[in-house]
Order: C-alpha cells, then structure tokens, then sequence
C-alpha cells in the first residue's frame, strides 16, 4: 500500500470545486481491500482501504480510504426525519 502526500488533492476533497458535481451520484458497493497492519504486520482486511486491526487495535485514519465516505443523507438506513435525540428515561 502506497501512502499520498500529504499536500496532494483527493477529488474527494472538501477544497475541490468538483466536489459538489461528484456527491450527487449514487455511491458504488463498497470494495474489499487487504492490507499488513502497520504496527503489528498482521494479514487485515478493510473496506475502500479503511483497516482496523484486531490483534493490536491499530486503526488507519480515514482519509486514507481510497474513495469518499458517504453523507449521512446518501444512507438508505436513514430515518426519514434525520437523527433525532435520544428519549430521557424518567427520573425521580
């Protein structure tokens, strides 16, 4: 796995004016990637190039995924009236 500068623009990137044209097409199944873990060296799997190791809980940060994440608009999960808070239980 090769690293990217880190001055270098992802098309993904909040600064890039074709940002906007690019999020509003459906985003494509997620890929299954694999890896060593850079601490450990462990055989892991990830999605897009987003690793979490389990034997030493080394986890990659997430600008390092080789696509966007999706908006929490683009999740079919969704509730249809966005997050709400959480109910309080009754107190004395």
């Amino acid at each position: 796995m090769t690293r990217r500068p880190t001055g270098a623009r992802r098309p993904d990137d909040h600064r890039c004016p074709d940002r906007q044209a690019e999020s509003t097409a459906p985003l494509p199944a997620p890929e299954l990637t694999e890896a060593e873990c850079r601490r450990c060296g462990t055989h892991i799997a990830g999605l897009d190039g987003r690793y979490a190791c389990g034997v030493c809980g080394w986890v990659n940060d997430h600008s390092e995924g080789h696509r966007r994440l999706p908006r929490a608009d683009e999740d079919p999960d969704r509730p249809p009236g966005g997050r709400r808070r959480p109910r309080r239980p009754p107190g004395p």
